[in-house]
C-alpha cells in the first residue's frame, strides 16, 4: 500500500472531520471511503455511456428500433406482474 498526500483547505477539512465522525468514522476512513465510491461512480458512468454507444451504433446500422409506445405498453403490463411477448422492432425512417 503506498501513501498520498493530498491538500485541502482548512474548512474542508474540518467539515471532513466533523462529518467523519456523524458517520462513526475516522477521517482517513471517510476520505477513503469518499474516493472509493466517487472512483465507482465513474467507472458506472463510463459503463453507461459505453453501453449506450454500443447500443447506438447497433440501431444506426440495423435502422431498427421499438417504438415509445410499444415499449410503454411493454413496461406498464410487466410492471402488472404480466408477461407479454417483446414488442417487434421497426425500420426507422429518415435519414441514416
Amino acid at each position: 500500500m503506498s501513501t498520498t498526500t493530498i491538500r485541502i483547505e482548512d474548512e474542508l477539512k474540518s467539515r471532513v472531520a466533523s462529518a467523519a465522525s456523524r458517520a462513526g468514522k475516522s477521517a482517513h476512513a471517510f476520505i477513503l471511503d469518499a474516493i472509493a465510491e466517487t472512483v465507482e461512480r465513474v467507472e458506472q458512468d463510463d459503463a453507461f455511456h459505453h453501453l449506450a454507444d454500443e447500443r447506438w451504433a447497433d440501431i444506426t446500422t440495423t435502422r431498427e428500433t421499438v417504438g415509445w409506445d410499444a415499449a410503454k405498453a411493454w413496461l406498464e403490463a410487466r410492471s402488472r406482474g404480466e408477461h407479454p411477448p417483446r414488442p417487434a422492432a421497426r425500420v426507422l425512417n429518415g435519414p441514416s
